[in-house]
């Protein structure tokens, strides 16, 4: 098929690479395919189609799966195999990228600044455009519908659910509430019960996503999504090389204890989709290495919470004072 043909000719451009393709659904087969591999690093997107099928075969071939998912559901379920993948010896790493190196790390960053903080908040702004693979995903699971985490519990919220001014570093900003993989992993990572993460967007583009409530409705239908979903694939396949030289991503996060004590943090990285080449590159590159704790597992806590700052243009800045 079209699909083989390209896959099979992902690795020739650098040189020596073998390819092996394989549907994922088709257990036995992906099973023979990862003998032998040390490591996998998923980067097929939607991954609430593919995380757990690729997982489950590198649990029998004893295969660490690392993934750039920020999906929510994919990182619960993916939680839920713990205990099997510590008792096959088994790294489950999935949020390798943007979603949710960046963000991981300055949480668990904050709650070592402020070790009895009970509420977490998580913000960013300056992703510089979407892949087809963030706008896919979004098109089949976000539609209309938004998360947090409640006294630890993930709860679904409408869209566009709260509003707050964050200052990015120029001053306050708009931000709005986006079901972003931080709500499920930040748990994991800090024990902190009470998540929420912000987007910083204009005004205008908070009240289209509130909008969105009402009206989401109609673009889940399954014969529009598939048009939404043939006008992403016939557009670009992401941000263009000089959109990624020239954009910033700047991550903001604030911890809070019961007191009212507040532990503030700026994390300054390059564009989003050009920090995940770094980022998911060197974490397979652990896990194949020997740096692989087993059982499921998230950025800070299988890396440290620095992680994100040995790479370039990557600086991490505490904040005194800050009350919004």
């Amino acid at each position: 098929s079209v699909g083989r043909r390209r896959l099979g000719a992902q690795p020739r451009p650098g040189g020596g690479l073998d390819a092996r393709v394989f549907d994922v659904e088709d257990e036995d087969y992906a099973v023979k395919s990862l003998a032998g591999v040390g490591a996998v690093l998923n980067a097929a997107g939607p991954f609430h189609r593919t995380a757990l099928p690729l997982a489950r075969a590198c649990l029998q071939t004893h295969t660490h799966y690392l993934d750039v998912t920020g999906e929510i559901g994919v990182f619960e379920s993916l939680a839920e195999l713990d205990e099997t993948a510590r008792n096959a010896d088994v790294m489950l790493l999935p949020g390798v990228g943007f979603d949710v190196v960046p963000t991981d790390c300055l949480a668990a960053h904050l709650k070592s600044r402020l070790p009895d903080a009970t509420e977490l908040v998580l913000a960013f702004k300056g992703l510089g455009g979407v892949s087809r693979g963030t706008a896919t995903t979004a098109i089949e699971t976000m539609l209309g519908e938004g998360a947090v985490r409640r006294d630890g519990r993930i709860e679904h919220v409408p869209a566009a659910w709260k509003t707050r001014s964050i200052d990015f570093g120029n001053g306050l900003e708009s931000a709005v509430t986006i079901p972003w993989g931080d709500v499920s992993t930040a748990y994991y990572s800090t024990g902190i019960g009470n998540v929420e993460v912000y987007m910083g967007l204009p005004a205008a583009i908070i009240w289209q996503m509130q909008m969105a409530r009402y009206f989401g409705w109609v673009l889940r239908l399954p014969l529009l999504q598939e048009s939404i979903k043939a006008l992403i694939a016939a557009g670009a396949p992401g941000p263009s090389a000089r959109t990624r030289a020239s954009t910033r991503t700047v991550v903001w996060g604030q911890a809070r204890n019961r007191g009212g004590k507040r532990a503030t943090a700026r994390l300054h990285t390059p564009n989003g989709y050009a920090l995940t080449a770094m980022t998911a590159l060197r974490a397979a590159q652990n896990a194949i290495t020997g740096h692989a704790t087993p059982g499921f597992q998230t950025p800070s806590r299988a890396f440290g919470k620095d992680f994100v700052l040995q790479f370039e243009e990557v600086r991490r800045e505490d904040i005194a004072g800050e009350r919004t």
